[in-house]
């Protein structure tokens, strides 16, 4: 029987800062037409300092609210469900108070920025985000669910050391990002053709040496999406095309290259990582750091940038071997399908929801 005993289909609310570009926001995205087949989703709206006043919805978000019929409902003094879920805690960082009352059966927060960067400095004020949604809630259980292997050890790893970790459960399987988009074949004979893109901030991108490293002049071309700090900073070579964040579709970006080659500022880790699910997809073959690749498994191609010429020049001299990989990669998506997001979300809403105490 459910907490309020209204029906035997769960009610699920949503808590979201709508505003998130980026991952957050695709990830709700992908799993709000998920959970509307597993209960009766309503979608709470918080506004944050971290975004200011103005009520905009991120593109993705929108689409899918008008697509599924529901409406977002802004800065409800409260909020009751029988299961709370509350995406991206970091939205609270520059605040004292949550000012919304949250009363559920269970309450999960999805942890989708680390808790930890590389080096175990916090990547926000966490123990404020918690205590703020601790405070404002009344529920049987507070779960923290992690969506990868790199978050969860981070959410693992604060736990263990801080004073509020007896408010909070920890859910045992990840709430992974839902990857699910149309995948095309691999080219036939791969050449040196290297590309990356993400959001244009300094974190997103690895120093300088290790860039060069990655796109030589020796390839046949080297492609960055979302390069605007690079162009504002004035970081040119002549083998590189630069161009801003959306200056061209991702499609149009896949259609350049071979090999996606992503590495990240080294105080900096992706928590998930979609843009390799989509390069993957795009039958692309992925090098990325190993903390990325933990994520996606055989996926992917871990290394370390000094290793990259190598690893190319050996997938383009056997194209076989190029094939081989893009077709295990492509494999390795299926658990990232949104019928996998469907089971783990069946087994949080039942009984049994694999929680760690």
């Amino acid at each position: 029987m459910l907490a309020f005993g209204r029906s035997n289909t769960p009610t699920i609310a949503y808590v979201i800062e709508p505003r998130f570009s980026g991952g957050t926001s695709a990830a709700v995205a992908a799993e709000l037409p998920v959970a509307a087949e597993c209960g009766q989703v309503v979608v709470h709206a918080i506004t944050s300092r971290t975004f200011g006043t103005n009520q905009h919805v991120s593109p993705v978000l929108r689409q899918v609210l008008d697509d599924l019929n529901i409406p977002i409902i802004w800065d409800a003094p409260r909020i009751s469900a029988d299961f709370v879920f509350l995406h991206n805690p970091s939205f609270l960082k520059f605040q004292d108070t949550l000012g919304t009352r949250i009363i559920a059966r269970e309450l999960y927060v999805i942890t989708h920025e680390n808790f930890l960067r590389p080096g175990g400095a916090e990547g926000f004020d966490v123990s404020s985000c918690l205590s703020q949604i601790e405070a404002s809630t009344i529920s049987l259980r507070k779960t923290l669910a992690p969506i990868s292997p790199f978050n969860r050890s981070g959410v693992v790893d604060w736990l263990a050391t801080s004073r509020v970790a007896r408010q909070w459960d920890v859910l045992g399987s990840d709430w992974f990002n839902i990857c699910e988009t149309e995948v095309s074949a691999p080219c036939e004979t791969p050449q040196d053709r290297r590309g990356r893109h993400s959001r244009p901030g300094f974190e997103k991108f690895p120093v300088i040496a290790d860039l060069d490293s990655c796109f030589p002049s020796h390839s046949q071309c080297n492609v960055i999406l979302g390069a605007d700090a690079l162009l504002n900073a004035r970081v040119l070579r002549a083998h590189w095309t630069l161009l801003p964040f959306n200056a061209i579709t991702v499609q149009e970006f896949f259609g350049m290259i071979d090999f996606f080659v992503y590495f990240t500022a080294p105080t900096w880790q992706e928590s998930f990582g979609r843009v390799v699910a989509e390069a993957v997809a795009a039958g692309k073959v992925v090098l990325t750091n190993p903390d990325t690749g933990a994520t996606f498994g055989n996926a992917v191609l871990t290394c370390q940038p000094s290793q990259v010429d190598t690893i190319i020049a050996d997938l383009i001299a056997q194209p076989q071997k190029y094939h081989d990989q893009v077709a295990r990669s492509q494999s390795a998506l299926q658990n990232y399908s949104a019928g996998k997001f469907k089971a783990m979300l069946s087994g949080v809403l039942s009984a049994d929801s694999g929680v760690n105490k």
